[in-house]
């Protein structure tokens, strides 16, 4: 398989409603620097997997109010490769008009389906990753993803079960687990058998579309043209509408420091600590008798907190949050509560 084969889509198009109020419909996380390097999550998801693939092979799938910012941030990618959506349908619509393109201009291409908002830390273990799927699933009827050894009973994640191995570290799937409740976490941490879902595919575009054949043939019929009509697709994820039904499905097992950048308390975990092991994202604070609290505030800003213990205070523009940190639930309800109360001024 040679390199000019390969090729990336990465998924940008979210509204990151579950980091509000840092990320803003206008401004979804996937354009924010998180950690003050100088590169948004967008810029650091490009830049690792041009590392990887030719750049002319890189496409990125957005919704129509980011097409400006994507190619703001993206210069160097040209807006033949961007793909805008009219209307928001989940990834399996998106995958499919993205694997048809890629199919029209090279029938022998192997694709790889990349999230933009994860943190990667081991960046040579990455490329070695993902050029060892790309070789995995270029020859053969297969749908890979990558899965990680998980570190903690995380209830955000999707887990995948494992069953025999096919070839140096890569398993059929017996199971996919969607977040399950703190118990089957633990449980499935202590089996050995089961992986976080990282949410990153690999297949080459044959085995894709006659996925979409057999499982999902509703979305074909309105992907498969050169104007494709998103708002007539169902709203769906490629790990139900594809994944949890397809019998030739993979998991590579990886280890190259990754971490989904999806909830405040993801962020959290990731984040560096203090001796009480508070996170504070940009601005200034004073802390006192504070602990397992994270802080996120504008450049310049001050924060004054005291006696709190795993709460989240965000500021950004005219909205502050506070409220238990590894609440996601609340979250998205504050957020709907916002919006049915405010309208989109808040949101």
């Amino acid at each position: 398989m040679h390199a000019k084969d390969f090729y990336c889509v990465i998924m940008a198009g979210g509204a990151g409603r579950r980091f509000w109020p840092y990320s803003r419909q206008a401004a979804p996380k996937q354009f924010i620097d998180f950690f003050g390097c100088g590169q948004t999550l967008l810029q650091q998801t490009f830049d690792r997997y041009r590392q990887i693939v030719p750049l002319e092979n890189i496409f990125v799938t957005t919704h129509r109010d980011y097409e400006d910012k994507v190619l703001e941030q993206l210069p160097e990618l040209d807006a033949s490769r961007l793909i805008v959506e009219d209307e928001r349908r989940n990834t399996a619509p998106s995958i499919a008009y993205a694997a048809h393109i890629i199919e029209k201009l090279n029938p022998q291409a192997t694709m790889v389906v990349a999230p933009c908002d994860h943190l990667i830390l081991k960046q040579d273990l990455f490329k070695e990753a993902i050029l060892k799927g790309l070789d995995f699933a270029s020859g053969q009827d297969a749908l890979l993803t990558l899965g990680i050894q998980p570190s903690r009973p995380e209830t955000g994640y999707g887990y995948i079960q494992i069953d025999e191995e096919e070839t140096d570290g890569i398993y059929k799937v017996k199971t996919f687990i969607e977040k399950p409740a703190r118990e089957f976490a633990e449980i499935f941490i202590q089996s050995q058998e089961f992986f976080w879902n990282s949410g990153i595919f690999i297949w080459n575009v044959e085995a894709i579309h006659k996925a979409f054949r057999n499982y999902m043939t509703e979305i074909c019929p309105y992907i498969d043209s050169d104007v494709p009509d998103f708002t007539s697709c169902p709203n769906i994820s490629i790990d139900y509408s594809i994944m949890e039904k397809a019998d030739n499905v993979y998991v590579q097992l990886c280890d190259f420091g990754w971490a989904d950048l999806g909830t405040w308390e993801s962020l959290y975990e990731v984040a560096p600590k203090d001796v009480n092991r508070n996170v504070v994202m940009n601005g200034n604070t004073l802390l006192y008798n504070c602990k397992n609290t994270i802080v996120s505030l504008p450049a310049g800003q001050l924060a004054v907190l005291q006696d709190l213990d795993g709460y989240l205070v965000a500021l950004r523009d005219n909205v502050v949050l506070v409220c238990k940190k590894d609440d996601q639930n609340a979250i998205r309800k504050f957020v709907n509560d916002v919006e049915i109360k405010f309208g989109d001024k808040f949101s």
